[in-house]
């Protein structure tokens, strides 16, 4: 039995042992006893994630796949999930443990996959995998880059980046049209921001929406006052602030409102 890669779903099945053993070594497997694989398909990277922890779980949303995960992998017996990660809330699901996340994610939701592990990263201390490498790049970039933006800043907030090594089309049946790139991240020591996340995800998203402009025009509608436009991060766009000063420019807005 094998599993037709379903385009709805944006199925890519990975075949090639070399970067599925890669990819199960990027995590470290300290300082927590579970991991989920999202999406596992016909477990080429679950086999290698299996030699690594007794711990692994997985969520796969596409029936065909659930049912050869039951048939190949005995050793993961109650602990294959069907249904959409998206909607799965982690802290019901393992009882409030540390879970690292892992995964050859599909490319149409890698990016809310992301957004939703970062709402979780008080139980999530590592994430890694797959994603198109335009998404992996613009994670993992720093300031002054191009592909540096809203996905970089608020993962940064929370995690340490890394781009590790990119994947070509022909190791995927069917293959994609893209290159993928492979990334890993590692929570910091302090997740709790000094300003109300909520406030500075609308400050980056907002400064990012018109990126060819100074925040002094990008950050209009914010209702910034004439005297703090005169604050000299007004002249800079939004692709030359840093994390943490994207965190200042969030406390004076914040101030500036009081």
């Amino acid at each position: 039995m094998s599993v037709r890669a379903k385009k709805h779903l944006g199925q890519h099945f990975l075949n090639d042992e070399n970067i599925a053993r890669k990819i199960a070594g990027l995590l470290s497997f300290e300082g927590y006893d579970k991991v989920l694989e999202i999406g596992p398909g016909m477990g080429v990277l679950t086999r290698y994630l299996l030699e690594r922890t007794e711990g692994l779980n997985v969520i796969e949303l596409d029936r065909e796949s659930v049912s050869y995960l039951n048939e190949h992998f005995s050793r993961l017996k109650n602990r294959i999930l069907q249904g959409d990660f998206l909607k799965l809330d982690l802290e019901a699901a393992f009882e409030g443990q540390q879970v690292a996340i892992i995964g050859n994610f599909p490319y149409n939701i890698s990016s809310q996959i992301l957004f939703r592990v970062i709402e979780f990263r008080h139980l999530v201390p590592e994430f890694g995998g797959m994603f198109q490498k335009e998404v992996a790049r613009r994670i993992t970039e720093g300031p002054g880059s191009k592909t540096y933006g809203i996905l970089s800043v608020i993962t940064q907030a929370f995690y340490e980046a890394e781009y590790l090594f990119t994947v070509p089309p022909g190791v995927f049946s069917p293959p994609p049209k893209v290159d993928s790139g492979v990334i890993r991240l590692v929570r910091k020591e302090n997740i709790e921001l000094p300003v109300d996340p909520g406030f500075f995800f609308r400050v980056v998203k907002t400064a990012f929406n018109q990126r060819r402009k100074t925040l002094r025009n990008s950050l209009k509608s914010m209702g910034i006052s004439d005297k703090l436009s005169e604050d000299a991060i007004f002249a800079r766009r939004p692709e030359q602030l840093s994390v943490e000063e994207f965190l200042d420019l969030t406390k004076k807005l914040a101030q500036d409102g009081d």
